[in-house]
């Protein structure tokens, strides 16, 4: 009996011993030699990530520049509905069409006496971009008193509203719902044929403010280029629908970029300045 019991002994401690070689974690030798290899091993794995990175990045240039975009025409209609699934209605054939174009003129013949005043918020600014703000105001102001279509500032896709940005106006055909975008511009006069950019458009996601088919206007205002005393002169308001555009594709960077500490060889300042002598 003595016998058997020892044998069974060896016999659950013998089964043990195995379960536990089996399931231990294996030891890594504690060798300066192989600690070396690893982070060779480690650092030669880090060097080729980072080779594939750059030539995905280098095969991604190489593609924009073949694309040759800057000088390709899109269809403005087509950017809208490819970054918003929305469409771009023509103004022509809508039934609210009329009422909408009445509205807009009606309070911009206002509006342009009030801005050629001599005591116009825009005199005595020191650009002029800076007075379409005023225009808008006063389009949104003058356009939501009145009866018949209703203003505002379009919601982006998350629901805020936000003055940056293009379109800068909504307005609402109340008989039928139609949606109208407005933006309102300023132009030098004689600047109609001009081949320089004037029109952005920069697609974005949560914070893109065309979250209607809708028709596209645009009001160019124009003005007689007398810095600081700018009296304007009139105003076209332009169906976007047919509108061709192109992508002008460059490479950005910013003072942060451009300045960051690790980069400056050399940071100096005339004596006398600061404190130095």
């Amino acid at each position: 009996m003595m016998r058997r019991a020892v044998q069974g002994f060896f016999g659950v401690l013998f089964v043990a011993l195995i379960i536990f070689v089996a399931t231990r974690e294996p030891r890594k030798p504690s060798l300066l030699r192989w600690e070396k290899q690893e982070r060779v091993m480690k650092s030669a794995l880090n060097k080729a990530a980072d080779r594939n990175a750059d030539s995905a990045d280098i095969e991604l240039i190489k593609g924009l520049l073949k694309e040759d975009l800057s000088h390709r025409d899109f269809d403005f209609s087509l950017v809208v509905e490819a970054v918003s699934g929305k469409k771009v209605l023509p103004a022509k054939g809508r039934e609210s069409q009329d009422r909408v174009a009445a509205a807009i003129t009606a309070v911009m013949d206002r509006l342009l006496l009030e801005m050629n005043a001599d005591d116009s918020p825009i005199r005595g600014l020191r650009r002029i971009n800076e007075g379409s703000r005023f225009f808008e105001d006063g389009l949104l102001e003058a356009l939501e008193k009145m009866e018949g279509v209703t203003c505002s500032i379009p919601p982006t896709r998350e629901g805020s509203a936000q003055r940056s940005g293009y379109p800068d106006l909504r307005i609402t055909d109340e008989a039928t719902g139609d949606v109208y975008y407005l933006d309102p511009k300023l132009m030098e006069r004689g600047s109609t044929t001009s081949s320089l950019r004037t029109f952005y458009f920069e697609p974005k996601d949560n914070t893109l403010k065309i979250t209607d088919d809708a028709t596209h206007l645009l009001l160019g205002i124009e003005h007689d280029g007398k810095d600081g005393e700018w009296t304007f002169l009139g105003y076209q308001l332009v169906d976007l629908c047919g509108l061709k555009v192109r992508l002008k594709a460059e490479f950005q960077a910013s003072n942060r970029d451009l300045y960051a500490e690790p980069s400056v060889l050399e940071k100096r300042q005339p004596a006398g300045k600061n404190g130095g002598g």
